[in-house]
């Protein structure tokens, strides 16, 4: 029984501190929500960016990740929850969603401020 104890004292100990901030949490999320990182299209602040460029029928085309930084919360969650050419389905959940788009908007403010 006191090994029991033991070991679940620190448990109770850190259970109302978190291990990593929510944006240390968020920008991992970013970085690699379930195998492919959104950063790898939608660019390191979700400012959009080219992913490939190629030929079809002898005319030259790109693959642009879209520009996810300035858009509504709504707008963004449904954005994620709909199929769409070339987009992964990730499956995340509204809490993790919003994470996403807490760390959009805090390094959209970072930049905005830096800027001034």
């Amino acid at each position: 029984m006191r090994y029991i104890l033991f070991l679940l004292i620190p448990f109770y100990l850190f259970a109302k501190s978190s291990f990593i901030t929510p944006m240390e949490y968020a920008s991992s999320l970013y970085k690699n929500p379930r195998g492919i990182g959104c950063h790898l299209c939608h660019g390191e602040s979700g400012e959009g960016k080219l992913v490939a460029s190629y030929m079809e029928k002898k005319k030259k085309k790109s693959f642009r990740g879209a520009v996810i930084n300035n858009i509504n919360f709504s707008r963004f969650y449904n954005a994620l929850n709909e199929r769409k050419d070339g987009m992964p389905r990730y499956f995340l959940t509204k809490k993790e969603i919003q994470a996403l788009y807490f760390y959009l908007q805090e390094k959209q403010k970072k930049s905005s401020s830096d800027e001034k």
